[in-house]
């Protein structure tokens, strides 16, 4: 008796979280196809690689068609049954230097690309009982100093969620996470030398702590899971208590 694989397509394949998502998601008897703008090295059991460049999807139909094609070569024709559209950049720059390339990138990678993504495989979701995963941000709703441009594209990805959940109805469920802070090796690098620096960052954390990126990656195996049938075009924080804090001086 043939063996249906349920498949998992994850965006930033190669990034912190997106480890984490292709583990989580292989550890749940999904076949993962990963998908990232650099090769990985090595392979790994259950995991295909497509190399994608998601500014280009974001402007290009054609590339858009041809990338839909291999994913399709690889699950012979039975498509996905799960996006998470976790990839990201992240442009620091204040309001007066922001540049349009770095404004547009981020919109092409962070918006245009999850939507267009999105809508590709509607229809192979939709017959796979299928669901989206969004990896928004805390910064959709709370954010700092020369954060406007990933900010910005956050909140639309979290809005483009809500929206979203109302064209696709019973279809196709779709959902975001909006995590805070999140131990990736991008973030402890970020900190070396600054390890007080790190545990004020834990500190402000109500719950003591920064998230792990598995943590965010069993809530979005969750998310598309069964058990999460009633789940539709909701923005779930995963910020450990923060998003409800004041930053005033005791």
């Amino acid at each position: 008796m043939e063996v249906i694989k349920k498949w998992a397509l994850i965006t930033g394949a190669l990034g912190g979280i997106g480890q984490a998502l292709v583990k989580e998601y292989v550890n749940k008897g999904f076949s993962v196809i990963a998908t990232d703008i650099k090769q990985p090295v090595g392979s790994v059991e259950n995991v295909e690689f497509i190399e994608l460049d998601l500014a280009e999807l974001a402007r290009s139909d054609e590339y858009t068609k041809s990338f839909y094609r291999r994913v399709q070569q690889f699950t012979q024709g039975q498509s996905i049954c799960v996006l998470v559209n976790n990839a990201a950049v992240q442009t620091l720059a204040h309001s007066s230097k922001l540049d349009r390339k770095q404004w547009q990138s981020s919109f092409d990678v962070n918006l245009t690309a999850p939507f267009f993504l999105s809508q590709l495989f509607l229809d192979d979701l939709a017959k796979n009982s299928g669901s989206i995963v969004n990896i928004s941000s805390i910064h959709a709703t709370q954010t700092k100093k020369e954060f406007v441009a990933y900010a910005t594209t956050k909140a639309a990805l979290s809005s483009m969620t809500r929206n979203m959940a109302l064209d696709l109805g019973d279809k196709v469920r779709v959902n975001a996470i909006e995590p805070a802070a999140i131990a990736t090796e991008m973030l402890k690098a970020g900190f070396e030398g600054k390890e007080d620096k790190y545990s004020q960052l834990e500190a402000y954390h109500p719950i003591g702590r920064i998230g792990t990126p598995e943590e965010i990656a069993k809530l979005a195996v969750f998310l598309s899971s069964d058990d999460a049938g009633f789940v539709q075009g909701a923005c779930i924080s995963a910020s450990g208590g923060i998003r409800g804090c004041l930053s005033d001086p005791d």
